[in-house]
């Protein structure tokens, strides 16, 4: 992504001189659809030489349907928002303009934001909702920014688990967040891969989330051992400690033990020492998941 509004406003000259929206910015980076919306504005006001001669005096509708796609990413986020408006019908043409949609969407003028609304809830579906959550739910922190995350979840409630695990290792933690609890509510997870997942991801959110609805559906005692691995052998205090919890009450509730109890015949009492933590504690019991057959990646050498 370009450093500073003078780089922004350098990408937006260049789309104004036909180049490529590809070559002008990096369009897997919500980042830099934010930044070049913000920019194009600046420029309109600081550095209107950047911009085509078209835009201060406004174009009429059949100007704007000859603009291609970089020239029309550019009226946008004209600052008319008659302009804008125009070009959200233009759009249509062009598919790869769907994240300044999404802006669009959170627009101060009503008629604009209307019209991005419609155009979104129209063309979102699956495939295009997997590329463009970083942007929506960065959005979605603006005022008016609900309306695209409801969008959203709408549209990702149809996906299958295989495509939406494709969030479930995306960089930015509050997409991961959302895919996750689309995952749960949903019960697209078995509690295995729920307790695998709080093991794995390093934001607090996801483990507390993961970890509490892996320990709730448990369904059988075979699922009692899978979970409890990974959550015991996790890095993160947080999540070892919700598998010392369910260690010790696992079998409370019925009053009677279980394999799982036999195996770690500690768990009826407190796992961790005053001053101590959980990790003394789930350590304490490796040796008896080794003894087991446990996997190697919950082994100590």
């Amino acid at each position: 992504m370009l450093g500073d509004i003078e780089d922004w406003a350098a990408a937006a000259s260049r789309l104004a001189g036909g180049v490529p929206l590809h070559s002008a910015l990096d369009v897997t980076d919500p980042g830099a659809w934010l930044a070049l919306d913000a920019a194009v504005r600046e420029a309109a006001w600081c550095r209107p030489r950047l911009l085509p001669a078209w835009w201060h005096s406004g174009p009429p509708s059949a100007d704007l349907t000859r603009l291609d796609e970089s020239r029309l990413a550019l009226a946008l986020c004209h600052r008319d928002g008659r302009i804008r408006q125009e070009a959200l019908r233009q759009s249509l043409r062009h598919p790869g303009l769907l994240p300044l949609v999404v802006i669009r969407c959170t627009d101060w003028a009503e008629p604009v934001r209307e019209d991005a609304r419609r155009l979104l809830s129209e063309t979102l579906n699956v495939d295009s909702a997997l590329g463009l959550a970083p942007l929506i739910l960065r959005v979605g922190s603006r005022d008016r920014g609900a309306f695209g995350v409801d969008a959203l979840g709408r549209t990702l409630r149809q996906a299958s688990h295989g495509r939406l695990a494709a969030l479930f290792t995306d960089p930015d933690r509050t997409v991961r967040r959302f895919a996750y609890r689309l995952a749960v509510e949903g019960r697209l997870l078995r509690p295995a891969e729920l307790a695998r997942a709080a093991a794995r991801d390093e934001d607090t959110v996801v483990q507390d989330l993961c970890a509490t609805a892996a320990l709730t559906a448990l369904a059988d005692e075979d699922d009692y051992e899978r979970v409890l691995t990974p959550l015991l052998s996790a890095r993160n205090p947080r999540v070892r400690s919700a598998g010392v919890t369910a260690l010790r009450h696992g079998c409370a509730s019925s009053g009677r033990s279980s394999p799982a109890s036999e195996r770690f015949p500690h768990s009826a009492s407190p796992m961790t020492a005053p001053g101590g933590n959980s990790r003394s504690s789930a350590a304490a019991h490796r040796p008896q998941y080794q003894a087991a057959g446990s996997p190697p990646c919950c082994r100590t050498t």
